[in-house]
């Protein structure tokens, strides 16, 4: 158990390293473009999106984007200034920390006191508590003490999981992002901006987010083609196999109704292409546009669908078919290699 642990963690030390060396070129690439597109479009109002309503009188060269308005933190407002910003986190990280140093002691030299017996550290004492109650610790032992097979620790039966990891990712930083993030037509692309150019740390995240999506789109499809070159869709895996396939169409969802929130030109006529082809499906086409775009066009009614199919009906579907996917897995165990 140890040597796949240790396997595992250098897997994730790894994947961290790339990851990491990813989002920092990202970031310097997109820092370099934005600097040249500040210099080469000035300064203007909201663009004029009657344009995207007329495909025939559209001019890409004339959208220009919004100014994201300042949204400063209480203490800039406090002081009326961005100096001194680490100031008042140093102060509640370093005298937090000795607070709680301070109470951890007094409350374990009372505990010794009180009881006349060694002290039993609080997590052990909240982990009895819990499992005197709801039998927990039996359960948890028969999932992290069950043996796996040396064969199935490879690289290529880990991307089931690394994809799982990356929807993880992708959880994280799609609520920072929500933060900031206006689901509107006016302030859409306005809160992209500001993100980006305003947010501390605003470019890395969104890269992650980016990236990581890429990411799990690209594992999804190679786990799944893992499974069909092994063959692990036959009895008595075919509702893994079919679980397997609603999660590839729910992350594909998820990368389709994605695109269209940053609310620019490139999102606009790509989501006008995607939806046009799944209008194009035999007799239910047509259906599938107008609920995908709440009508014939695309307008602020399809961002706020888009927004809540993105964040609230996939995220929930996913994580259903993930747990039914998982406990079947675990169930059945994995397929010996051929």
């Amino acid at each position: 158990m140890s040597d796949i642990l240790t396997r595992a963690f250098r897997i994730l030390l790894i994947a961290a390293v790339v990851l990491g060396a990813a989002i920092f070129l990202t970031t310097r690439v997109h820092a370099y473009r934005m600097d040249q597109l500040g210099r080469e479009l000035p300064s203007a109002s909201d663009p004029d999106w009657s344009l995207a309503s007329q495909p025939d009188a559209v001019q890409p060269d004339a959208f220009v984007p919004q100014t994201p308005e300042q949204d400063q933190c209480l203490h800039c407002h406090i002081a009326g200034s961005n100096e001194n910003l680490w100031t008042p986190l140093a102060r509640w990280s370093i005298f937090g920390s000795v607070a709680l140093l301070a109470a951890f002691g007094v409350t374990r030299s009372a505990y010794v006191w009180r009881k006349q017996a060694p002290w039993i550290p609080l997590t052990t004492l909240v982990a009895d508590w819990v499992d005197s109650r709801y039998g927990t610790r039996a359960i948890f032992e028969k999932i992290f003490k069950k043996p796996v097979p040396l064969w199935a620790t490879r690289w290529w039966y880990c991307l089931g999981g690394i994809t799982a990891f990356l929807f993880v990712v992708q959880a994280i930083t799609g609520i920072m992002l929500a933060f900031y993030y206006q689901p509107t037509p006016e302030h859409a692309y306005a809160s992209i901006l500001h993100i980006e150019n305003e947010v501390l740390f605003g470019a890395s995240i969104r890269a992650i987010h980016h990236w990581a999506a890429n990411g799990m789109v690209i594992m999804c499809f190679a786990h799944m083609l893992r499974v069909f070159i092994m063959g692990a869709y036959k009895a008595p895996r075919e509702l893994n196999w079919a679980s397997g396939v609603i999660l590839l169409i729910v992350t594909m969802g998820f990368g389709f109704t994605g695109y269209l929130l940053p609310w620019d030109q490139r999102a606009y006529w790509a989501t006008t292409v995607g939806t046009e082809i799944a209008g194009g499906v035999p007799q239910i086409g047509e259906l599938i546009l107008v609920f995908l775009r709440v009508g014939w066009g695309i307008t602020e009614a399809t961002l706020s669908r888009f927004y809540a199919l993105h964040v609230i009906v996939l995220p929930i579907l996913v994580i259903a078919m993930m747990a039914a996917h998982f406990m079947m897995i675990r169930s059945q165990g994995l397929k010996e290699p051929l």
